[in-house]
């Protein structure tokens, strides 16, 4: 070997000693970060342990123990990127962890991706060991709250949430909202830096909970929150609960004695004096949570872990005594609580209790729930989840409802917040009156007899439908329909139709809003014209579905109840809307000139919905079906003898367009 070629060899064994070397001290260096990250993670202080991880990502982005951690810790605060981060882990070591189906199965959960997190549970189920019956146990509640989740999320509510915005929610966590009686001050708790009074964190690495009160400054616009502390400082936590007293008094907890309930007065100078404990009848030992003291100040609602057996909070109620102390509390009930936690209550004005539980048929997490009461069997009904999109697949807690009961407050952890916890609103979606004419283009005249039916959706699907035909004397029409959503409304004259629109009716939140809509119909140069229109078949429905036509069935003299030749003809509508998955039907129903107007509406009403009765049963999704009642407006035979009454005394049926393509599978 020359010279040259010695020193080459020599300069690479060199050079491999050396990466070899630096590969072992970044590996060592990685492990050590990947440890101190796990101290911080095995105490629940998920914000400290990330900083860790994320340095061994930015050293090795494909370590799988630090992007399997990193996951889970940002599941508190950040769910997409822990789905990234999990998803990534098991790409890179399939094995990384014997518990990293399970923690799929979570996070595909709260990403709404539920057959995934079905999956992915199941496939946990034989790791785990025979002695963790306790997790076994575990999975199978969550493989449930997954399918709840799937059947609430499939079945919305007409139901508009709105985050309360950036300026009273953060990347930390929010909740707890109290609305003043004049609906213009807010008290609510955050977790968030802020003015908070409180210098030192807690043990999972955010500050210490404290109260946060803020003014109206119009509609949905807040002025910037300040700290109450003043009297109210603690070195724990403290959050709000309830204002009552005129709102001269506020309920709220404080994490002394393990957790308890307290009260503070407003001071002449609009601070919060020094909170004092309810009572000694409601504050233990244990958890004391949350509370609710009724307007008339003779009931209070708490939730507590004093009285059950596994440490899970329970609701009790108390009575105020003579001498203004809270009585001995008892429980609830076993249909509200249950062996998992039972929180947060709220009463209305109507006697409905409000709940956050984690159990019943929780979709995940907290859902909310509420419970009617039986004033004659004195007792509460078995409570029900207020659905999607009130509640998520996470989270959702502390619904209070608004001084007017229109709309409602929640604290939710759900995706497109600002990072934990925030305060949303939750409105219902109103109908609102929609007015206006049809015209002709040739003439800019307004056209009287015009029928326009608005063939819509609710937010489950189910299909629903107006009708109002234009005015005599101004060729005006006039209705009220749900908000929120597109429409497809078709113009007919005698039963042809003339021209089939969209329309867009945007959310409305109140119940005073009117939209005004004309439309627009071109007859060319002859206005007496009625069919200028493509016929059914011809605006992309099969002909199958456009000639298709369902027979009447009738009914007797004030009265709904179907007749044996009734069942025949539903058995039939019932066998073609199964073949036919992608139709839609509209049942019609019908009366004849007797009796009052508004009682031949009613009558008509209970007529279709008999038909729609029937065919729920045979196992037509509701979603397809939707029913109207038309009186006596529209009769086929004039009312002056039996055999014409009869013919009007009947029930309809009509295929109603759909407004997608997707076909539904019916319901067995």
């Amino acid at each position: 070997m020359n010279n040259l070629a010695k020193l080459f060899s020599r300069l690479s064994l060199a050079l491999a000693v050396t990466c070899v070397s630096a590969y072992t001290v970044d590996a060592q260096s990685n492990r050590k970060l990947v440890r101190t990250g796990n101290k911080f993670f095995d105490r629940e202080n998920y914000r400290a342990a990330l900083p860790y991880y994320e340095q061994v990502l930015a050293n090795d982005p494909n370590n799988a123990e630090a992007l399997y951690f990193a996951g889970i810790s940002y599941m508190t605060f950040d769910k997409e990127k822990a789905a990234e981060y999990i998803n990534k882990a098991q790409s890179v070591k399939p094995n990384v962890d014997r518990d990293i189906e399970y923690w799929l199965g979570r996070i595909n959960h709260i990403n709404y991706r539920f057959d995934d997190a079905i999956k992915h549970y199941q496939a946990y189920m034989p790791n785990i060991r025979k002695r963790d019956d306790w997790r076994r146990e575990e999975v199978a509640m969550l493989i449930q709250h997954s399918r709840n989740a799937q059947k609430e999320v499939a079945n919305p509510k007409d139901i508009f949430v709105k985050n309360l915005g950036g300026v009273v929610n953060t990347e930390y966590s929010e909740h707890s909202p109290v609305i003043s009686s004049d609906d213009n001050y807010l008290l609510f708790t955050s977790r968030s830096a802020g003015n908070n009074q409180n210098s030192a964190k807690a043990s999972d690495g955010e500050y210490f909970e404290d109260i946060y009160e803020t003014r109206r400054i119009q509609g949905d616009e807040w002025e910037q929150p300040r700290s109450i502390a003043g009297n109210l400082k603690s070195s724990g936590h403290d959050a709000s609960i309830q204002l009552f007293d005129n709102d001269t008094k506020m309920l709220l907890y404080r994490s002394v004695n393990n957790g308890d309930i307290m009260y503070a007065e407003r001071q002449a100078d609009g601070s919060w004096g020094d909170a004092k404990s309810i009572g000694s009848n409601i504050n233990t030992a244990d958890f004391e949570s949350d509370a609710f003291i009724t307007p008339d100040n003779q009931r209070l609602y708490f939730s507590t872990s004093h009285y059950s057996e596994d440490g899970d909070l329970d609701i009790y109620v108390s009575q105020r005594q003579k001498n203004g102390e809270w009585g001995k509390p008892r429980n609830v009930g076993a249909a509200i609580n249950t062996k998992f936690d039972d929180d947060s209550p709220y009463m209305a004005a109507d006697g409905s209790l409000f709940f956050a539980s984690r159990g019943h048929n929780t979709m995940g997490g907290y859902d909310i729930f509420v419970a009617k009461y039986d004033s004659v069997a004195k007792r509460f009904a078995r409570p029900e989840n207020l659905g999607y999109p009130v509640n998520t697949p996470d989270d959702d807690t502390y619904y209070r409802l608004s001084p007017d009961g229109s709309y409602a407050y929640l604290s939710s952890y759900r995706i497109g917040g600002y990072g934990e916890k925030d305060i949303y609103t939750i409105n219902y979606i109103r109908a609102a009156r929609v007015t206006g004419r049809v015209y002709a283009t040739n003439d800019s005249l307004a056209i009287p007899g015009l029928e326009l039916v608005f063939n819509g959706q609710q937010a489950d699907k189910r299909p629903i439908s107006y009708r109002d035909v234009t005015k005599q004397e101004d060729g005006l029409y006039d209705l009220r329909i749900l908000s929120g959503r597109t429409y497809q409304v078709e113009i007919t004259k005698d039963g042809q139709v003339l021209t089939t629109e969209s329309f867009e009716m945007p959310m409305v939140l109140n119940d005073t809003a009117t939209i005004e809509q004309n439309f627009y119909i071109d007859f060319g140069d002859d206005p007496t014209r009625v069919s200028t229109a493509p016929a059914l078949a011809d605006r992309g429905t099969s002909d199958k579905t456009a000639t298709m036509e369902f027979k009447n069935i009738y009914y007797d003299t004030d009265k709904y109840e179907l007749r044996a030749e009734s069942i025949r003809e539903l058995d039939a509508v019932a066998a073609y809307m199964k073949a036919n998955p992608n139709v839609n039907v509209s049942i019609e129903g019908h009366t004849d000139s007797r009796a009052s107007e508004q009682y031949n509406m009613t009558l008509g009403e209970n007529r279709a919905n008999a038909a729609y009765d029937y065919l729920v049963q045979q196992g037509i999704s509701a979603r397809r079906l939707v029913t109207v009642s038309y009186g006596e407006r529209r009769p086929v035979a004039t009312n002056n003898s039996a055999a014409n009454m009869q013919l009007n005394r009947r029930t309809e049926f009509k295929i109603i367009q759909r407004q997608d393509t997707q076909q539904e599978v019916p319901v067995n």
